[in-house]
């Protein structure tokens, strides 16, 4: 019988789920040994036989299992195993318990008395979005510019009008806990429109006072802050990717080319809490605040994003710039930007 051919390391992380990175890393800890080591160029084979216990470890490394309980299971028996699992879940669950237990009594004790709204100014700001259907054949981005709101969503599954009931919903919120209410609704207003259990839309909403940017998120769609030439994201995706980058375990460069890049763990759809990241910066005349749905910062990668974003242009020509790029890109999905600048 011939022998059991051997991937590569390339060919086996691809096959497993598992980084080329990881894969080194389980290596050193004798977690998932090569089956062949090059002597001459130190370069690792696998064998087939061990994609089993390599996607084990890749679907446990997803569950935030740490790698020393990780070895341990992998060695086990089935039975032995489904223990182990259960064991560590409770644990899990158990921890999970205390430390919102913690939290939740350090939000009352940092919670102002009364929610400070009286300062919420309208903004001066001059803005501009764009959207675009790309390579699909229906449109399910929806984009807002309301002064003082600004809101993108990003709709998924078979039902069109998602994205734009969920902005709709969200009403005139001047305050974190408005805001945070105004996702609720929209939640529910998602829910309303007869959306299947595939079906949902990410949303990312800024609401700009004279002194602050209130932000809620959910999903990857994308918030960014422009000052002083440079950019900083201030959202983090929901998806299986970014927890996997988060972790040092896929590059970014991987992340964009990894089959679960899509797959959301926060959005507004079935059997999802609604409940948003929130959070609070403040901002300056001079500023400039961009939202952009996935069909952006997926087509482009960050050093072009940026170089667009960072332009001294008026909101719109910087607008009709990202536009120009994501289609010349190939504009593989829906797409949308909202540019704004903050004025004196």
């Amino acid at each position: 019988m011939p022998d059991e051919p051997l991937l590569t390391i390339g060919d086996f992380a691809r096959a497993s789920g598992l980084s080329v990175k990881a894969l080194r890393l389980y290596d050193e800890m004798a977690l998932l040994t090569p089956a062949e080591v090059d002597a001459a160029t130190g370069y690792r084979r696998y064998a087939t036989g061990q994609l089993a216990r390599a996607r084990l470890v890749a679907r446990l490394r997803l569950a935030g299992m740490p790698l020393a309980r990780i070895r341990v299971v992998a060695d086990l028996p089935p039975a032995a195993a489904v223990a182990e699992l259960t064991s560590y879940w409770r644990q899990v669950e158990a921890d999970t318990a205390t430390a919102r237990g913690v939290v939740a009594e350090l939000v009352e004790e940092l919670s102002p008395e009364e929610e400070p709204v009286s300062h919420v100014l309208t903004p001066h700001f001059s803005s501009a979005a764009r959207t675009g259907v790309g390579a699909r054949d229906t449109q399910l981005d929806a984009v807002r510019v309301d002064r003082p709101l600004v809101a993108v969503a990003d709709g998924f599954g078979g039902t069109s009008g998602i994205a734009e009931a969920a902005l709709a919903a969200l009403g005139d919120p001047r305050s974190v806990v408005e805001l945070d209410d105004a996702v609720r609704r929209a939640a529910k207003a998602v829910a309303a429109t007869g959306a299947g259990p595939q079906d949902g839309t990410t949303i990312t909403a800024l609401v700009v006072t004279g002194t602050d940017a209130l932000l809620a998120h959910l999903g990857d769609s994308r918030a960014y802050l422009v000052r002083g030439g440079r950019v900083e994201r201030l959202t983090r995706d929901h998806t299986v990717v970014q927890t996997l980058v988060d972790e040092g375990r896929l590059s970014a460069d991987e992340a964009r080319l990894d089959d679960r890049r899509a797959v959301l763990n926060r959005a507004l759809a079935a059997d999802i809490s609604p409940r948003p990241d929130l959070a609070i910066r403040a901002v300056q005349p001079g500023d400039r605040l961009v939202l952009t749905t996935d069909g952006v910062h997926s087509a482009l990668d960050a050093a072009e994003l940026a170089a667009l974003l960072v332009a001294g242009a008026e909101p719109d020509v910087v607008a009709d710039a990202v536009a120009g790029a994501v289609e010349v890109a190939g504009a593989p999905d829906n797409w949308s930007v909202a540019v704004v600048d903050l004025l004196a």
